[in-house]
This record gives structure tokens, sequence and C-alpha cells, in this order.
């Protein structure tokens, strides 16, 4: 273990990551009202289902920021690469604040919104893959599950981060000044982490794992193509996509980032009462990842993940309905454990998952493999699941209609993950060139 010890190693890391994600939420948490500055104001729908999918960009551009970060994590390093994706990250959030809106630019607004969306986006797809790959490569072997956990509690800390500030905001500001500017505050104070948590990542060293590849000589010069030049690596990446990843991201958007939607929206719960009610959830939830982190370090990774998938087969539909009973009139309390239910396949599915992609790849080319599958499955399966269920519920007046796509998703990663990613995988021992050595990927079921 390297001199900074391995709870300032998760601490730096973490905060990072909750940063960013806050960064990237808060976009969320406040599309109705970004929706009314940025397009316009004659077409409140359009307005909006044009705000979603400019969330969406920023999710569906998150594959291209993986092979550019994951390239340079696995040549230049670990610490250097997320660094600069948090400057990225930051210093688009705080020009969104900023930025003025279709009052002033038109629809050069608009465009320019999207464009910094994009940037979030590309610097989003190079962060997690490097705070996951940095903790797991300081924590022991037999508890990366637990260790990796506190990066996977991460993007539910910004969520809650997201959803705390704009309440407060809200709170504090009365719901008139809150949407005439105050929710510009929420982005500009993204400054102010971002410094804080880039003082706390300058002061780490380099991973030790890829610090020792660097001086044996053993760095990949292609990672990108190192990790997709074959047809044998293309079908593990398609097993890891669909099998690991896809049901992941479509449960991580339901669960964390549609739900507010569907409560404000589609059964007209109050923001105030909407905010509270997501925020209490993200509360409840978070004491269960290290306890969800160490059990698959027991059972396995594979186990664990794929009992959220049929826990949310299960459960969401029933959770959902119930929901809309209690949202007329509504009950908080009972709406918050409501909520708090429905997030817990996440935390099943969700996460294993740094544990599993570490250990999934060789050293030399980790951060390139882990970010391509991690974020397009996030970035494209995930990332439109809140336009699609807004789009299917406007179309049908189902309101409950949308499910069959984040429940078919779970269906797909049950199939292919409980079949494919068990036997072919940690069966066959699909086997990686690592320089003088030679490195299969890792049985997640042990």
């Amino acid at each position: 273990m390297p001199r900074q010890g391995l709870a300032r190693v998760i601490v730096a890391s973490s905060v990072g990551t909750i940063i960013e994600f806050y960064d990237f939420f808060i976009f969320a948490s406040l599309a109705p009202i970004i929706a009314a500055h940025f397009y316009p104001p004659d077409k409140p729908t359009l307005g909006f289902l044009s705000t979603l999918a400019t969330y969406a960009v920023g999710l569906a551009v998150r594959p291209l920021g993986s092979l550019v970060f994951g390239r340079l994590g696995d040549t230049v390093g670990r610490k250097t690469t997320f660094l600069i994706t948090l400057l990225m990250m930051g210093t688009s959030t705080a020009a969104i604040g900023l930025l003025p809106g279709y009052a002033t630019l038109g629809v050069v607004a608009p465009l320019l919104l999207i464009l910094l969306r994009v940037v979030q986006g590309i610097a989003l797809g190079g962060e997690y893959a490097g705070a996951a790959t940095y903790v797991a490569e300081h924590a022991p072997e037999g508890k990366r599950g637990y260790y990796t956990s506190y990066i996977q509690v991460a993007p539910t800390v910004g969520l809650f981060a997201s959803s705390a500030v704009a309440g407060a905001l809200r709170l504090s500001l009365g719901p008139e000044r809150f949407a005439d500017y105050g929710w510009r505050l929420a982005f500009i104070l993204s400054i102010v982490f971002v410094a804080i948590s880039y003082y706390i990542r300058l002061r780490l060293e380099e991973s030790p794992v890829f610090a020792e590849l660097k001086a044996q000589g053993r760095t990949s010069p292609s990672p990108v193509r190192e990790s997709y030049a074959t047809r044998e690596r293309w079908r593990v990446f398609a097993i890891i996509l669909f099998g690991v990843v896809a049901g992941q991201a479509g449960l991580a958007q339901t669960t964390q980032v549609y739900v507010l939607i569907f409560l404000q929206r589609v059964v007209a719960v109050p923001p105030d009462v909407a905010y509270r009610v997501v925020a209490g959830a993200l509360l409840l939830v978070m004491p269960l990842f290290p306890i969800v982190g160490a059990l698959s370090d027991r059972i396995g990774r594979m186990r664990t993940m794929l009992a959220g998938h049929l826990y949310a087969v299960a459960t969401l539909y029933p959770i959902y309905r119930a929901i809309v009973a209690n949202a007329d009139p509504v009950r908080p309390g009972m709406l918050t454990f409501l909520v708090f239910l429905q997030m817990i396949a996440l935390v099943l599915a969700y996460t294993p998952l740094a544990a599993f992609l570490v250990e999934a790849f060789p050293a030399r080319i980790r951060y390139t493999s882990i970010s391509l599958p991690y974020n397009l499955g996030n970035g494209w399966f995930g990332g439109f699941l809140p336009l699609i269920a807004t789009a299917l519920v406007a179309l049908t007046g189902n309101r409950l209609g949308w499910l069959v796509y984040p429940i078919g998703l779970s269906v797909v990663t049950l199939i292919v993950g409980g079949i494919w990613v068990t036997d072919h995988i940690a069966g066959r021992e699909v086997v990686f060139d690592d320089g003088p050595t030679r490195q299969r990927v890792s049985a997640p079921t042990q």
C-alpha cells in the first residue's frame, strides 16, 4: 500500500466523482425550469422534451469521452486524467449558470446549451473509469467490492446534493425568484466545489499498479487498438455491455433521475415535496452500498448484480402503481419509502460493477476497456430513458407503460449475464495479452 493510505484515496476519488455527478445531475433536477429559459415559451411540452433530449445528448457523447480519456488514462496516468475531466466538468457547468436564455439569444441559446452538455458528457465519459480503477488498484484483493462501493455511492450522493441544493435554493428564494434566476446559482456553485476537489486530488500520488507498469515500460502504446483489435475482444465487449451494463443503466436513470420527473409531471406532486421525497429516499439508500459491496466480495459480483435485476423485474411495476396511488392525495412519508424501495434494485445491480469491470481487464488497458462498455451502456441505453419515458407517457396516456423499457433491459441482462458472463467469460477464460504474462477475464462469481 503506498504512502497516501487507502482512506485518503477513497475520499479524494469519491469527492471528485460526487462533484462531477452533481454537475451532471443538476441539469436533470432543474429540467422544467431550464426548458422555460432556453426553449420557445409558447410550446412548453416541446420545450421540456427538447430539454430532456439535451440531457440525453450529454450522456450520448460519453463513449467519445471514454475513448479519449481511456487512452489518456492508460498511457499518461489515472491521476492526470481525472484532474482534466474534473476541470472540464466544472467549467462547463458554471458556464450553463451564466449562459443567457432564449429571450436574449434566441435559437443560439439552446445550441450553446447543447454544446456545454457535450463538454460535460465527454468529461463524464472519462471520470468514472478513472475513479473506479484508481480505488480498485489500491484496494486489497478480496475486498475490492467493499472499497469500490464508496465510488459507486458517489453518483447517488451527487444526485442527492443536486436535489438538496435545488430544494434549498427554492425554499430560501421562493418559487418565483428561484425560477427567475436562483436556479443559476446551483450551477455557478460548481466552481467552489470543483476548486476544493481539484486541490484534494492534486495531492494524490499515481496508482501503484500504473506506476509499476510505467516503470517497467509495460504500458500499452495503443490501448484502444489493443482493447478492440480482435473479434474475440468485441465479443467480450458485447457480452459485458448487454449482460452487465445496459440493464444497470436503465435502472440508474429510472430509480434516481426519471423518478423525480415522474413525481412532478406525471402524478403532479408539488416540486418542493418531490425534491424532499427523492432526497429522503437517497439518504435512506446510501448506507446499503458498502453492505452490498461487501456482500459481492462473499457471494460474487454477478450473483449480486443479477439479484438486482430480478428484484427490478418483480417489483418496479407494483412499486410505481403504489406511487401513483399515494400521490393523490400526497403522502410524503409513503412516497419516500416507495422511492427508496425501487432504488434497492440499482444498489444491487450497480454496487459490484466497478470491482467486476476492474477485475475483468488487465491493468495495461483497463481504463480504456472499462470506459467504452460502461459509457456506451449508460450513455445510450440509460441516457435516453427520461426522454423515451416522457414521450411514451405523452403519446399513450398510460402513466406506467414506460416501465416496459427499464424492465426489458433488466430481462436482457438476466438472460445474457446469467448465461454468457458466467459460462463463457469465466468458464472459457478469455485471454488478453498483458506484456510478459497473460491474464484472463476474471471469474466474476469468485
